[in-house]
């Protein structure tokens, strides 16, 4: 990069188009914007007008600490060479062609934007749905504000032991006096505040060994007032296919955790939540097309061919009364037009970050965050991943010859965009966006009132 037209330079930067903007394209764009040895221009582009991508649209109201993350990106966000472009979506508003004819690297952040199903009969039922659009319902995101909830029910079942599953838990039990002054969803509040829920069963196929939540987690939802966490104590026994997994040390605080609590019994408080472990629904049964139970199966455990512990039906079965299931099972990719996609394991096939299609790379198109490696991890975690993903975007930089396909683009992006009649949203026009929030959150008594509505946002910022 000694030539002054190489590209990476002050004279010809290298030009990157970040498609995502939560945690991993953040992580990316800072990665590259650091490089003492690089000249880089990043511009980011997400459907939504607001930026942060589960940060404000996954992660719980009642975990702000975790939402101080954002300090961190926008610190990148308000880098010299960095450009954000909101309600701008890849396959609809642009295409990839768009992106390979103007930048030199594209990096995908797009995460994991539909859930996994459990495939048993009655799961499309009235009452029976992602435990995501709980998520979304509660955190205002436009692409679930409108979905109801009917918690006037008193039982209802979560499929799933991870962090997902841990967070519906807890705001279908906890008080909502506790996150009226969060950035939840005014609408939400209103519809947990005459909430009838007294009872959420919660549903591991594995041993309590496996359980896949973090020791914090747990313990918040045995912590909660007015509310008992209870476990039959045969479910808290740790066989011998599971001993190998106690190394994992939050496995072992969970089970130490665990099997302390189910020595409390039932306990004296109102609410409940029961968890259940190695059992599977295998069918959510309803009358007039509205969920009134769920079919259970008992496991047990065995080894695959790898060593692993894995569930299989016992034969036993048992019935539920519930009005609700929110299954938590996992989340998966959705495929973008022109863009590479492995529809069996959801994510964007790729090798070590390149992305790759037919087993051969495409040059200068990556992928970082769940969209690498499916949905895994923490928030933290994907910044190790995104910058293991730029140091071979850099590799790969040496053995290009990027510089005689993209000249000085800087200006031309937003004019194809205005051309096209696309409305934008720049790093600016979030920073209004989120003042007014913050403002409508005041006047409530909240620390930001969402707006939820893609053209409520426009319309606001003007």
């Amino acid at each position: 990069m000694n030539d002054t037209h190489s590209v990476g330079t002050e004279m010809r930067p290298l030009r990157v188009a970040v498609v995502g903007s939560g945690p991993s394209g953040f992580y990316a764009a800072e990665s590259l914007l650091k490089r003492k040895d690089l000249t880089v221009s990043v511009d980011m582009f997400d459907r939504l007008p607001t930026p942060f991508g589960l940060v404000r649209g996954g992660v719980a109201p009642d975990h702000q600490k975790i939402k101080a993350v954002i300090a961190l990106y926008t610190r990148a966000a308000t880098h010299p060479r960095f450009r954000f472009f909101g309600n701008v979506k890849l396959g609809l508003d642009i295409q990839v062609t768009d992106l390979t004819a103007h930048y030199d690297q594209i990096v995908y952040a797009v995460g994991n934007e539909s859930d996994r199903q459990m495939g048993i009969p009655g799961e499309d039922l009235e009452g029976s749905c992602p435990a995501t659009n709980f998520v979304g319902w509660y955190n205002g995101h436009p692409d679930h504000r409108d979905h109801k909830f009917d918690l006037t029910i008193e039982r209802v079942a979560v499929v799933g032991v991870g962090n997902v599953a841990m967070d519906v838990t807890r705001i279908l039990t906890k008080d909502p006096d506790e996150v009226a002054g969060t950035d939840i969803a005014g609408y939400a509040l209103k519809t947990l505040r005459a909430s009838n829920v007294k009872e959420v069963i919660v549903l591991g196929r594995r041993g309590i060994a496996q359980a896949a939540f973090s020791p914090k987690e747990i313990k918040e939802i045995a912590e909660l007032p007015g509310v008992d966490l209870v476990l039959d104590p045969a479910d808290v026994v740790v066989d011998e296919l599971s001993e190998d997994t106690l190394a994992d040390a939050n496995k072992r605080k969970n089970v130490d955790f665990l099997t302390a609590q189910a020595a409390l019994g039932e306990g004296l408080q109102a609410r409940k939540v029961r968890l259940r472990f190695l059992v599977s629904p295998v069918e959510i049964v309803g009358v007039d097309g509205r969920v009134t139970a769920v079919k259970i199966e008992k496991n047990e455990l065995y080894r695959d061919d790898n060593g692993t512990p894995r569930p299989r039906g016992s034969g036993k079965y048992e019935t539920l009364p519930v009005g609700m299931v929110l299954r938590s099972v996992g989340y998966c990719g959705v495929p973008i037009p022109g863009v590479p996609f492995h529809e069996r394991w959801g994510i964007i096939p790729n090798e070590e970050g390149r992305v790759t299609e037919g087993g051969r790379v495409v040059a200068g198109q990556y992928a970082v965050g769940w969209a690498k490696r499916g949905p895994s991890g923490l928030i933290g975690t994907n910044r190790g991943d995104s910058v293991a993903t730029v140091d071979k975007m850099i590799e790969d930089l040496a053995e290009s010859n990027a510089a005689a396909a993209v000249g000085n683009e800087s200006e031309k992006f937003p004019a194809l965009l205005a051309e096209r009649g696309v409305r934008y949203v720049d790093f600016d026009g979030w920073r209004e966006l989120d003042r007014i929030e913050r403002e409508r959150g005041k006047a409530a008594g909240k620390i930001r009132e969402k707006l939820t509505r893609v053209e409520e946002m426009l319309a606001a910022i003007g």
